[in-house]
């Protein structure tokens, strides 16, 4: 759907002082989208009530399919990237030729929620500004905003000669596998693009937007002890030994006295011990037996980890495989380590991109955005394409309880971001690479 902007209301935005540094097109993109937010709103609730939790394909297919037009209308190509061989639905990327040579722009965000069929959280109630629903802000909301955003792009007439890539993962919540398989078609578009912006939420700092120019990694890691069991009454022997869970209590202490440093991790989720003490099939439960007087035989702990840089990641994992190697008296331990989504480093390219969006917030009255913590934020798909782009994560609506049952948006979020957006974007689209 196309919008027009009326006269009057075109007037005002000219009229208005805080507009005095935005150029005609500029202060028709604010317009629109003040004039948008209740078809926004209706089209949020539209794909809040489709399940789509990440294995939900079915449902994850049908948000898509509600997407795919509005993305058409604005002279898209749409293309529905089939990943069932990676164990999911499938991608839905979009796509928009401008201007040759001029700043080729990604805009990332996901079909997927947490909140697979089974879950008691449904529907979408609104309050006022704020509504409640599954995915409202992670990330249904944040595609919203791409498309409040294009849209009024669309309506000022600066989308025509923009390149643009959409790409709308169906897997973030639970990637596929191999892994890069699943994420293959968004690393392509990184390396295509010159800017990168991901649409999940809004970012705060006392309750003022924060802009996101860095994010940390997310991996994960198995420990594994064993020993030679026996009575209890010849622990701590020479013969005997320590047994598996003291050993395992050890290296985990050891992680927690060697390890510390600014923005890492290293959560222990679950652990296990006995005789014996097996992973389950899932790797996220553990069974194990045994009574007081029997010397543990096994132990088992899985836990995540999570960096700055592929630098943090790497001298951490070798910190950790050190310990581990130094096994006490008849024990032995292994440890694998996986590292799953990278980390989105900070850069001076994206400090630099956050310095543009600060400009566009000075120019239409708004605080400045400060940096955000990285050790507050989690992992997301913009960081597959970190390594290639310069990037700002954060641009989708702000709201709490992502994740969870209560999961909130405000909705007048959506307004402002998609103003930031747009206008960011239609600078860009004119500069040349």
């Amino acid at each position: 759907m196309r919008f027009v902007l009326p006269a009057l209301a075109f007037a005002v935005a000219i009229a208005s002082p805080l507009a005095a540094q935005l150029t005609a097109p500029e202060q028709a993109i604010v317009a629109t989208v003040e004039e948008g937010f209740e078809h926004d709103v209706a089209l949020l609730e539209e794909i809040t009530l489709i399940n789509s939790g990440s294995h939900n394909h079915a449902g994850v297919m049908a948000v898509a399919d509600v997407l795919a037009p509005e993305f058409a209308a604005l002279g898209f190509d749409v293309e529905w990237i089939d990943q069932s061989a990676q164990g999911r639905a499938g991608h839905l990327f979009a796509r928009h030729e401008g201007v040759p040579g001029t700043t080729k722009m990604l805009l990332i965000g996901h079909l997927d929620t947490v909140f697979e069929p089974d879950s008691p959280f449904t529907g979408f109630v609104r309050d006022g500004d704020s509504a409640t629903g599954p995915g409202v802000v992670d990330d249904k909301g944040g595609i919203v905003v791409i498309l409040a955003a294009l849209r009024a792009m669309q309506a000022a007439g600066t989308l025509e000669g923009a390149n643009i890539v959409v790409a709308l993962t169906g897997d973030e919540e639970d990637a596929g596998e191999p892994l890069d398989a699943a994420r293959r078609d968004l690393v392509e578009a990184g390396k295509w693009a010159d800017v990168a912006l991901g649409y999940e939420g809004l970012s705060q700092l006392d309750g003022v937007d924060a802009g996101v120019i860095a994010r940390r990694s997310s991996g994960s890691w198995t420990l594994t002890t064993r020993a030679g069991s026996g009575h209890s009454s010849g622990i701590f022997s020479d013969h005997a030994g320590y047994g598996a869970i003291y050993e395992l209590a050890r290296i985990l202490d050891a992680f927690r006295r060697e390890l510390p440093e600014e923005n890492l991790t290293y959560n222990v989720g679950f652990m296990a011990g006995g005789t014996p003490a097996e992973l389950g099939e899932d790797g996220l439960s553990a069974t194990t037996s045994g009574k007081t007087n029997i010397i543990p035989s096994q132990a088992v702990a899985r836990g995540d980890l999570r960096a700055l840089t592929p630098a943090q990641n790497e001298v951490t994992a070798e910190r950790m495989r050190a310990i581990v190697a130094q096994h006490l008296p008849g024990t032995e331990a292994t440890i694998a380590i996986e590292f799953r989504y990278p980390p989105m480093a900070p850069t001076a390219g994206n400090a630099a991109l956050l310095d543009r969006l600060n400009a566009i917030n000075a120019d239409l009255g708004r605080e400045a955005m400060q940096p955000y913590p990285p050790s507050r934020r989690g992992a997301a798909d913009i960081s597959f394409v970190a390594p290639y782009v310069d990037g700002l994560a954060g641009m989708g609506p702000a709201g709490s309880g992502s994740h969870a049952e209560g999961e909130t948006i405000d909705l007048r979020s959506i307004v402002r971001q998609a103003q930031r957006s747009a206008i960011l974007m239609s600078r860009l689209a004119r500069e040349t690479r």
